[in-house]
């Protein structure tokens, strides 16, 4: 899921969306159109205001004001982590895996999970070509086996088998408001809609904000 990596302490004390567009908090999050990372934070900071009531332009003008107030706006997100972890910004959207990453590394970090947030998932797919399919089918057969399972939860990742989530389920709480991108109807409309580079809404707003979108 899309969480708030903090200062360790959360010294802005932030808990909500609403935290990231009040007062002097600086956001960090990377590029939308360079990560694929960001693309996430982006639909996780739309849809929550979805959820709370907001209209599809409340929701895009909240995404405005938020990275209207995101200093730098960084190639991929392991860059946007290295930039929050050498202490410019307030708070870092990520990965929730990446916020685990980062406190195990011994940076001075927490993490805030959201009510409202998205969850983040990825694909997997046997290449119609692949040289060993009898390989890479027990791979991903492993992956999504109890032991397999297992190791992506001890990686921070939360795990799709329901047995293995339930015993890691003190670590990865469930947000009351959880949504996939499927509310948006899906990757492919969303890349159209949103984040299309000419004509995408948020290709509008990064314009605005003199940022590139290329």
């Amino acid at each position: 899921v899309v969480v708030f990596t903090v200062r360790e302490g959360n010294p802005e004390n932030i808990q909500d969306w609403d935290d990231l567009v009040t007062g002097d908090v600086e956001v960090i999050t990377p590029n939308p159109f360079t990560s694929g990372g960001a693309r996430w934070n982006i639909m996780a900071a739309y849809g929550a205001q979805l959820n709370k009531g907001a209209s599809e332009e409340e929701a895009l003008e909240y995404v405005r004001q938020l990275l209207e107030n995101t200093p730098v706006q960084d190639k991929s997100a392991s860059d946007a982590l290295a930039t929050f972890t050498g202490g410019k910004g307030d708070v870092l959207l990520s990965y929730e895996n990446e916020a685990i990453r980062a406190q195990e590394a011994g940076e001075d970090v927490e993490y805030v999970i959201p009510d409202d947030t998205i969850l983040i998932e990825t694909q997997i797919a046997l290449s119609e070509d692949a040289d060993n399919p009898e390989g890479g089918q027990a791979f991903i057969d492993f992956l999504f086996s109890e032991e397999g399972q297992r190791l992506f939860a001890e990686g921070g990742y939360r795990p799709v088998d329901k047995a293995v989530f339930d015993e890691f389920s003190k670590e990865f709480p469930e947000p009351p408001g959880l949504f996939t991108i499927e509310e948006f109807g899906g990757w492919d409309t969303v890349a159209t809609e949103f984040f299309d580079p000419e004509n995408g809404s948020i290709a509008e707003v990064e314009r605005s904000l003199g940022v590139a979108t290329e």
